[in-house]
């Protein structure tokens, strides 16, 4: 039986495996030889979204690891890298902020991969005397023990009067700093004299009465600091071109004898700053794209093969941007398990994504697609017979036919 149809559409996980930009690695061994395009994968977990994983103290940063594994290189942000006290050195990973990701996502800026930064530290004129001092202590500390080249701090000129609240209409966090030019005038110094190009912000935050975090810390709700440390970072990052990372700094909270463990690194020290230091350290450079961007060696948009993030938070300029990539569209990956606050589904924005169950289920995917596997093809009876199409001439027209095989 024979009828006629439009052209069937690629399959997803086949994506072109040649572009511009790609990087060519060849070894030889007496056992294999390994000839191939490396792999970049990029791992979202939006900010103070109340992420089921990565909402929370560094509660993502396992799934980075993994993913790390089984990929060439790992594209993230601070979000799910950082960790309070605690960090984790991933030697594949980039470590990118949010707004810089954005525009990497959209073409307009390239990443270009360091050894090492110049890390300035910028502190809030509103901290008290001895939180100031536990913040220097902590840069005396990653520069001793660490090696971290942390060259020079300064103190803004005013306090920033940092303001968060939750938004009524998203239910995310978010906030705004009373006096950014305070903030804009005290990077611009440290550029300018210390020669930095990455800049570790800390803002005195309003304390918060236990009960109002209380959610947070036994693992649920949402993380009411982190919408505005992104206000924070965008705004150094949109201004400078430079990467940046920011760590709150509060009056130490009661201890709890009942505490989530997805939010515990933050109650083992003074301050969240050790983390962003080490992500600082060798974070990559911001680009924008031209052809000196093409010419150093840069990781470009194109050379992303897939993209990882929560099921429910589709609705970033990161996440859009690679799903409306016409020229090299990678595979879209979202998770079903880690549920959020947002409710910006593929399906509702109209996105071509596969959806799986939990994060061990995308690892395994992105796997598979890296060695070039149809995954479907890992399931059992997911592979179906494949239809065989020819083309005949009616009345003078071409037309596509096919016929099924059963």
């Amino acid at each position: 039986m024979a009828f006629t149809l439009t052209l069937p559409t690629p399959s997803l996980f086949f994506s072109r495996l040649s572009n511009s930009k790609s990087t060519v690695s060849c070894s030889f061994s007496s056992h294999s030889v390994k000839c191939g395009r490396e792999y970049t994968s990029v791992m979202i977990v939006p900010t103070g979204i109340g992420a089921a994983i990565g909402g929370y103290a560094g509660d993502a940063l396992p799934v980075a690891r993994a993913l790390s594994s089984v990929v060439d290189c790992l594209i993230s942000h601070p979000n799910v890298l950082n960790a309070a006290m605690l960090y984790w050195p991933i030697p594949n990973a980039l470590y990118v902020e949010g707004y810089a990701l954005d525009r990497f996502a959209e073409g307009l800026w390239a990443l270009q991969p360091v050894h090492q930064n110049r890390v300035g530290l910028v502190l809030d004129a509103g901290i008290e005397e001895e939180l100031r001092v536990r913040q220097l202590q902590v840069a005396d500390a990653a520069r001793a023990s660490l090696g971290l080249p942390i060259v020079e701090c300064i103190v803004t000129d005013t306090p920033l009067k940092v303001e968060k609240w939750v938004d009524p209409e998203t239910g995310q966090s978010t906030g705004r700093i009373k006096h950014p030019d305070s903030l804009l005038r005290a990077v611009h110094a440290l550029v300018i004299r210390a020669k930095v190009n990455a800049i570790a912000v800390v803002g005195r935050f309003p304390d918060d009465d236990t009960d109002d975090i209380d959610d947070y810390r036994q693992g649920m709700g949402i993380d009411l600091l982190a919408g505005v440390e992104a206000v924070i970072s965008h705004l150094v990052v949109k201004e400078f071109q430079i990467p940046c990372a920011h760590a709150p700094a509060m009056s130490p909270l009661p201890m709890s004898l009942s505490l989530s463990p997805k939010s515990a690194a933050e109650e083992i020290g003074y301050t969240f700053l050790p983390c962003v230091l080490a992500g600082l350290s060798n974070a990559p450079q911001y680009l924008v794209m031209d052809s000196r961007s093409l010419e150093k060696g840069c990781i470009l948009a194109s050379d992303v093969d897939s993209v990882i993030l929560p099921k429910d938070a589709c609705g970033g300029d990161a996440s859009l941007a690679f799903s409306r990539n016409k020229n090299k569209k990678p595979l879209i990956i979202t998770v079903e398990e880690n549920e959020t606050v947002l409710d910006d589904t593929a399906d509702k924005l109209g996105l071509e994504v596969l959806h799986v169950s939990n994060y061990w289920e995308a690892i395994g995917v992105i796997a598979a697609h890296k060695a070039g596997i149809d995954p479907f093809s890992l399931r059992r009876d997911k592979i179906l017979n494949i239809g065989c199409s020819s083309f005949t001439s009616v009345n003078g027209h071409t037309i596509l036919r096919e016929r099924v095989v059963s």
